[in-house]
């Protein structure tokens, strides 16, 4: 059974902090483009959190901060914000694109690869993972399978390799920074069916599961224009395995934006604050701000299809589909329980990826080659899914257009 509880610091934040008005809505923030750029304070945001906190830096609304990074630790990104925005942000608060990973059970005792950079080990153990390999256990293992850079290759003939565990799955967790070492192993594991030290004459198919975090193709930092996501890394493994092979490369699970698991998990971390303060009202409407179409708001909006039509289902069926529009949370029964939340509503910035100079296509009989689609191979184009709710210039223009909406005002 998927345990969905996490714990909440409110960092001696009473446990009943009534207003006379307690929200019924939540705001779930991307972070690259909406509050940073790089390592640069968006001026907006400064402005929009004055909005929605008080003078000791607490919040009248509840906040998640919802990023496909993925390089990185809870702590860590909590850390940064809060020394970026000059306010407490809890690592409870703060869900990256692995958080999800924590809920794949079925993973947890099997010896998996992890790919991608930063502390990729350390994050794998804290979501659940026992048995771990890295890309750089791989390559010293078997020095003779990463070539390319020729200053890494082994001057004298290494003696045979016994003994390394056979591999049962691949988690990716984000861009790595040697893409051709990365992509090189990976697809030897997958043409190894795990087991480096052998030859298969066969390509084994369906190959050995794989779980992609955060399929964003680009992102925006300090450039003036936007940078490789992981989502490149995807592409380059998919095309390669699909030439070396004739076949698809195929995903246990996509997770990270825009995967509906993301919001509902989100949608949970927000629920939990508000029980934590004391909020009575029921939680009503989320409001997801990003300024990435394909990520943000495809996400956002494929969460409110859900939640205007939710029904419990098994969870199997989300696992087999990396388009389902079903969230990961399991009762004893195998079922998802029904949202809370009433609708997800989706606001995209002008100050990251999105130039609002470009206009999305509209013609719904155009084809995926006749259109510029920045989206995951598995998430098929739908125009209405990258149509935001609302467009504004920045996040403050965001937060002060939610609060008029809500006609909210903090006592």
């Amino acid at each position: 059974m998927i345990d969905f509880t996490c714990q909440n610091s409110m960092d001696g934040e009473s446990e009943l902090d009534h207003k006379k008005t307690a929200p019924s809505f939540g705001f779930l923030f991307d972070i690259d483009g909406v509050l940073l750029r790089g390592q640069q304070v968006i001026p907006a945001a400064k402005k929009a959190f004055q909005k929605l906190t008080d003078s000791k830096g607490r919040f009248h609304v509840p906040v998640a901060f919802v990023t496909n990074a993925g390089n990185c630790s809870r702590d860590n990104k909590a850390e940064e914000l809060s020394g970026a925005l000059g306010f407490k942000v809890s690592p409870e608060w703060v869900i990256l694109s692995h958080s999800p990973l924590r809920l794949f059970h079925e993973f947890h005792d099997k010896c998996v690869l992890v790919c991608g950079q930063g502390p990729v080990e350390e994050n794998a153990r804290n979501l659940g993972f026992q048995y771990i390999v890295t890309i750089e256990d791989v390559r010293k293992a078997f020095p003779l399978l990463d070539m390319v850079d020729q200053s890494r290759r082994p001057k004298d003939l290494p003696p045979p390799t016994i003994d390394f565990p056979i591999i049962e799955g691949i988690i990716l967790f984000g861009e790595p920074v040697r893409w051709e070492t990365c992509l090189q192993l990976i697809i030897d594991v997958l043409l190894s069916n795990g087991n480096l030290g052998v030859e298969l004459s066969t390509v084994p198919y369906p190959h050995l599961p794989i779980v992609a975090c955060n399929m964003d193709l680009l992102w925006m930092a300090e450039a003036h224009m936007p940078r490789f996501g992981h989502g490149t890394f995807l592409v380059c493994l998919e095309n390669i395995y699909k030439k070396m092979t004739g076949k698809d490369l195929k995903y246990e699970a996509l997770i990270g934006k825009p995967s509906t698991v993301t919001y509902r998990y989100a949608e949970h971390v927000i629920r939990q604050q508000m029980e934590k303060r004391g909020w009575k009202s029921p939680l009503r409407q989320l409001y997801a701000i990003g300024d990435n179409p394909m990520a943000d708001i495809y996400g956002a909006n494929l969460y409110n299809r859900y939640l205007q039509a939710q029904t419990e289902v098994n969870i199997t069926a989300m696992a087999a589909d990396p388009q389902s529009e079903e969230p990961l949370e399991v009762q004893k029964d195998g079922n998802v329980p029904i949202s809370s939340a009433e609708s997800c509503l989706s606001i995209l910035v002008c100050t990251g990826v999105y130039n609002h100079q470009e206009d999305m296509p509209v013609d719904q009989n155009e084809t995926l080659m006749e259109t510029v689609f920045h989206g995951h191979r598995d998430f098929h184009f739908d125009p209405s899914l990258v149509e935001a709710s609302h467009v504004v210039c920045d996040v403050n223009d965001a937060v002060e257009l939610v609060l008029q909406k809500e006609n909210w005002k903090r006592e």
